[in-house]
């Protein structure tokens, strides 16, 4: 097999292959490139050195068995007998369900994972988003710190691991989706650099320098990038990809890296005539991530959409903190904008960044599906100072309310793993880094940042106790009991109705109609002929529908449907779905 590395700047690159070692020639094609052909197999170890240096591993690494420091493995993916065929599922019409491999279950593995799937089903799941898996130091972490972007961590079950987990949830129907990692790398791990200008001080993130995205060299960490992407989508049959903090890839190039991206994915779809996506994290409020390339976008196909998770926590919690301040204010005409707009901030003053932000999305021609919507996430769990979940804040009955808001709206829904039970465990910020200055860096950087905030440093969880991982891992038995149950049969009602009536599906933004009132706490809107109306407050309220009531689709609590005067009355902290031609 032929054996290659870039390595621009090099002048001597050996290959170390098991017990053997050979010298890699200068490509005459391809500059910076180093070759060599070896015979190899599944499995064998090899590493890389440059100019006399230490071994290092492939920097497109398909396996680590012994880490990110440790030397690449050989992979045939020609070995893996996929099971049958997948026509692929398309984001048009999804539910998506974002988990955690090291903390789904107990034992943290991508095959123990593959024996709950029969309960996403259940619930009505149509798209598996796992969570960052590439090597990362240790055993137990979030993930984005990962290296080796070719590569599965070990302690899931590396590549095979993968392939099991794919093959099985397309044998139930299911999509699945891998959160990728293209804004930073590492740093434990990170050996790119000793290659070559895989990163630039052009640019600067919170991480440090930036992925090299248009300095000199940009166009091999480019093709670096994107052949990443295309393998597990190739290699793993992945159906799309979520993209981490896509704000925070640096790129003045005249075509933007993430439209090369996008063109690369759809000309790869149509070679697997199967359905592939690209999901954006974005904070930017720019609906040019989500726009067509043939329209002047970037074409992602979907992104992310924190104005709709900030706009329901504000309203069922009433935290005014950070980025919530702004939907606080008037959380009822906050629900009200994001609901018909999709945007909350379109170009209106954020007093969180101190100034204007976002830009209208042209509702003419973005269909609402571009866009996802949650009440939780990893980010707005974990990244709180205890990790503590919606369902720790407030009542089942306002739960069922954030959820109605989310299942039932315009835009693609999505879960994190345990929300649909109202999960009593919390997901706490862990890492298990083999680096004692770096663990401790991150424990002492952990607790300084929420320190400032006024909490105290023992309050705040130790991200390198194995106790933090462990507090955060499901309890599946408690879904059986008391208002888990409740909950989780509310999930089930309500996915089940957004798959039989198309109206929920409408992807047309401009056909939502929203009636609020602000100091009553109740919001309602029309999906086609289904009514929603959600009741925040600690008071029944009796909501004008405007049209007789048909029928009863779902309601939280007992429910006498409208009479004569088309009033409905909701009780407190409830919900409720009706059909009003």
């Amino acid at each position: 097999m032929q054996f290659e590395v870039w390595a621009p700047e090099a002048e001597r690159v050996e290959l170390r292959l098991e017990d053997t070692t050979r010298a890699l020639e200068r490509d005459p094609e391809r500059t910076g490139w180093w070759v060599v052909t070896a015979d190899a197999a599944d499995g064998d170890r090899y590493g890389f050195t440059v100019d006399g240096g230490p071994l290092l591993p492939d920097p497109r690494s398909r396996r680590q068995p012994d880490g990110p420091d440790g030397r690449s493995a050989v992979v045939d993916h020609r070995r893996y007998a996929w099971r049958g065929d997948w026509a692929g599922r398309d984001l048009s019409g999804a539910v998506l369900y974002e988990l955690h491999i090291g903390t789904y279950t107990r034992e943290g593995t991508l095959d123990a994972a593959a024996t709950r799937l029969d309960h996403l089903v259940e619930l009505g799941v149509t798209h598996v988003e796992l969570m960052p898996l590439c090597p990362v130091p240790g055993r137990h972490g979030w993930g984005y710190d990962g290296v080796s972007l070719w590569a599965v961590h070990e302690p899931y079950g590396g590549p095979e691991g993968l392939k099991r987990f794919v093959d099985a949830a397309h044998e139930k129907g299911l999509g699945v989706v891998l959160d990728v990692v293209h804004n930073h790398l590492g740093p434990s791990g990170n050996y790119l650099p000793s290659f070559g200008p895989y990163f630039t001080d052009t640019h600067h993130t919170p991480w440090g320098s930036a992925v090299n995205l248009d300095a000199p060299g940009s166009d091999e960490v480019r093709a670096y990038l994107i052949g990443s992407a295309l393998a597990w989508l190739r290699d793993y049959r992945i159906d799309g990809l979520r993209l981490d903090a896509i704000h925070e890839l640096h790129d003045r190039r005249a075509l933007p890296f993430l439209e090369e991206l996008s063109a690369a994915v759809d000309e790869l779809a149509g070679r697997l005539d199967r359905p592939l996506f690209l999901i954006g994290e974005s904070d930017l409020g720019d609906p040019r991530v989500i726009t067509p390339r043939a329209q002047g976008g970037l074409g992602l196909h979907a992104q992310w959409n924190d104005d709709v998770h900030h706009a329901v926590h504000a309203a069922v919690t009433r935290e005014q903190q950070g980025y919530y301040a702004d939907f606080a204010r008037e959380p009822m005409a906050a629900l009200a904008k994001t609901l018909t707009h999709g945007f909350f901030h379109d170009g209106t003053y954020s007093t969180f960044r101190g100034r204007r932000h976002g830009r209208p999305l042209d509702r003419s021609r973005t269909p609402a599906h571009r866009l996802l919507a949650y009440t939780q996430t990893h980010d707005q769990v974990g990244n709180r100072a205890q990790g503590d979940r919606l369902s720790a804040t407030v009542s089942p009955g306002l739960l069922a309310c954030a959820a109605t808001l989310v299942l039932t709206g315009p835009f693609t829904p999505m879960l994190f793993m345990g929300e649909e039970w109202a999960a009593s465990t919390p997901w706490q910020f862990f890492t298990d880094h083999t680096d004692p200055a770096l663990a401790e860096a991150v424990r002492k950087g952990r607790r300084r940042e929420f320190a400032a905030h006024g909490w105290s440093e023992a309050d705040i969880p130790d991200p390198q106790d194995p106790a933090t991982r462990e507090r955060s891992c499901l309890e599946w038995p408690e879904r059986e009991t008391g208002h888990h149950a409740r909950v989780l049969a509310w999930y089930r009602t309500l996915i089940a109705l957004r798959h039989t009536r198309t109206d929920l599906r409408d992807p047309d933004l401009a056909a939502v109609r929203v009636a609020f009132d602000e100091g009553a706490r109740w919001v309602a809107y029309r999906r086609g002929d289904v009514r929603v109306a959600v009741n925040l407050s600690q008071a029944p309220v009796s909501i004008p529908l405007g049209r007789p009531v048909t029928r009863l689709l779902a309601a939280w609590e007992p429910i006498e449907l409208p009479g004569s005067d088309g009033l409905l009355t909701v009780p407190a902290e409830s919900c409720v779905v009706v059909e009003a031609p």
